[in-house]
């Protein structure tokens, strides 16, 4: 796992940038080869007869196109064809995609920050003494605190609502592995699609997604060569079947939507992609940890970026809010992770990780002053629901983003620092399905499948075998308010007449997550300094600090939201 994709931190850089190069001049066009790809995005009210006759015009030909949204990705060799393009009439927005046959070049940054929260402290991490399983639950349920904490137990909320397996659950990630004994009871294959091609290495020849594990590089809907969709996918649903865990919604339908690069990027039309088609086939609740690249944060008008990029920043925005628009208008349930930063969305910040994917060549991150106005797709979107983290103590984990009216609940994202002398114990994150193949090539097992690192814990029923991992993150809270929000159109949900199934207004689930979700106050005092004892490489151990403000009041603040999140308080109002 690259890009592990949720919100990166803003890290401060003051190593000079190059200037981005201007992608609708002639020279950076024709440097890009005999054709370049764009996306377009049509304006309001416009027949397909009317775009197609806009693209034509200003000479480029469409490859995909998605008239739910009016996002069209096209692609040409003519060297004006951004200029061209925004001339027409039928046009709302333009934005290079990438070149053909070409990769972005990747600033780490982001990745890099992302994976060390994710998998802080695999090296030399301790691992606590679980309590054992009772009788009735699950094998490893013993290692679930997080289930525990929002009574999503044997005792709890499974007795009385362990889900309708007409419920559908759509995990908008890197893929999820439909064959993991853990998932596969309630995946549904038939119903998955990958809006995603892998592309195996960069412009630079350095390597991206890796090489191609199929011909076509478009892995099948029941594969993750990342891991983090397959985690997600385990927290809302693992089955109850005597194997491993259980997931929050137990008995009700994954589907694999994918529109995340192997390398963990999200681009703009397999995310508008997966989102209509989410609406289309009746897709209840969806999970989305993640934002759409380049961009963490979107702005209109922000100075230090070119005329081009601003155009291109415009055009993720209105494409964004179109398709989540469209979701939530057929009654898709939209969730999202907080991000792993430790900043409040709320303030003015900076920003050096942007654009993370360089769809012309000599582009480049570059350091950018990020004001409120800015917004990050898909969090910022009004139809979104935002989960923030906590740890095993009910604290705000120490990396989670923030922000009074940004974060609308708390969920058990882990905190493998929630200790008492605050060096880290892996068995306070989240542990969640694991796809095996990952496992092997990692060389986290032994010849006779134990694991041979801490991290990785191992399940066995008869002769199946299953592994799983322990991973913290928004990413991890994030499925935990989604399984619980599955369960709310389970127990709430009607009929769906039109698509079959059954159907909940995405408004009145939340109602009803945010109604029966525990209020919790801001910390006293507000300005709350975490303490971390972080082991470096000699074995010694390294304090840090960081201070994060709360602000709110108990019924809504910037940690919190409206609170911590109840399974069982939801399906028994």
């Amino acid at each position: 796992m690259r890009r592990v994709i949720v919100l990166a931190a803003c890290a401060v850089v003051t190593a000079a940038l190059a200037v981005p190069a201007r992608a609708g001049s002639a020279s950076t066009a024709k440097s890009l080869g005999k054709a370049t790809e764009y996306v377009v995005l049509y304006k309001d009210g416009v027949s397909p007869e009317q775009a197609h006759a806009a693209v034509k015009a200003a000479g480029g030909t469409i490859v995909r196109e998605n008239r739910d949204v009016g996002l069209a990705t096209v692609r040409s060799a003519g060297t004006a064809f951004l200029t061209d393009a925004r001339r027409q009439s039928a046009v709302d927005g333009v934005a290079a995609n990438r070149a053909v046959g070409k990769a972005p070049t990747l600033t780490r940054t982001a990745a890099a920050t992302n994976q060390a929260v994710e998998k802080e402290g695999r090296a030399g991490g301790r691992t606590g003494r679980a309590a054992a399983a009772t009788p009735g639950e699950e094998p490893l349920a013993g290692t679930q605190w997080d289930m525990k904490r929002i009574h999503a137990t044997a005792k709890g909320s499974y007795k009385k609502e362990p889900g309708d397996r007409r419920v559908l659950v759509g995990v908008i990630d890197t893929g999820v592995d439909g064959t993991h004994p853990d998932i596969a009871p309630n995946f549904d294959r038939a119903l998955s699609r990958n809006f995603t091609t892998d592309i195996p290495v960069d412009a630079n020849g350095a390597e991206f997604d890796g090489p191609c594990e199929h011909p076509s590089c478009v892995d099948p809907v029941d594969e993750d060569d990342n891991d983090h969709g397959t985690h997600v996918a385990s927290i809302i649903a693992s089955p109850v079947n005597r194997l491993g865990i259980a997931g929050v919604a137990p008995n009700v339908t994954l589907v694999n939507v994918r529109a995340g690069q192997d390398a963990g990027f999200f681009f703009l039309q397999p995310v508008v992609d997966a989102l209509t088609y989410s609406a289309d086939v009746g897709i209840d609740v969806v999970n989305m940890s993640f934002y759409v690249d380049p961009w963490m944060f979107n702005c209109v008008d922000n100075p230090a970026d070119s005329a081009e990029q601003q155009a291109e920043q415009q055009t993720i925005i209105r494409a964004s809010q179109r398709a989540l628009a469209y979701a939530h208008r057929h009654g898709v349930t939209l969730v999202t992770a907080a991000g792993n930063g430790a900043i409040d969305f709320t303030k003015t910040l900076v920003d050096t990780t942007s654009p993370d994917y360089a769809a012309v060549p000599g582009e480049a991150a570059h350091s950018r002053t990020i004001s409120p106005s800015c917004v990050a797709e898909p969090s910022e979107d009004k139809n979104v629901l935002v989960s923030s983290s906590i740890g095993i103590s009910d604290r705000k984990a120490y990396y989670s983003n923030i922000g009074d009216s940004y974060v609308e609940v708390a969920a058990p994202g882990g905190d493998g620092y929630d200790t008492a002398d605050g060096k880290i114990d892996l068995t306070r994150e989240v542990l969640a399905a694991y796809p095996k193949a990952l496992a092997q090539a990692r060389g986290e097992l032994n010849p006779d499948g134990t694991p041979n690192v801490p991290y990785v814990v191992r399940s066995c029923k008869g002769s199946t075998c299953a592994y799983y991992q322990y991973l913290q993150g928004t990413s991890m809270a994030s499925p935990h308010t989604a399984g619980v929000l599955a369960l709310i159109v389970s127990r709430y949900g009607q009929r769906d007449r039109a698509r079959g199934g059954l159907t909940l207004s995405p408004d009145r689930a939340e109602s009803i997550l945010v109604g029966t979700a525990t209020e919790h106050a801001c910390p006293t005092p507000r300005a709350y300094t975490y303490t971390r004892q972080v082991r470096q490489a000699d074995g010694t151990y390294q304090t840090v600090t960081s201070t994060q403000t709360c602000e709110g009041g108990q019924s809504r603040n910037g940690f919190y939201g409206h609170g911590i999140i109840d399974a069982l308080g939801a399906v028994t109002r």
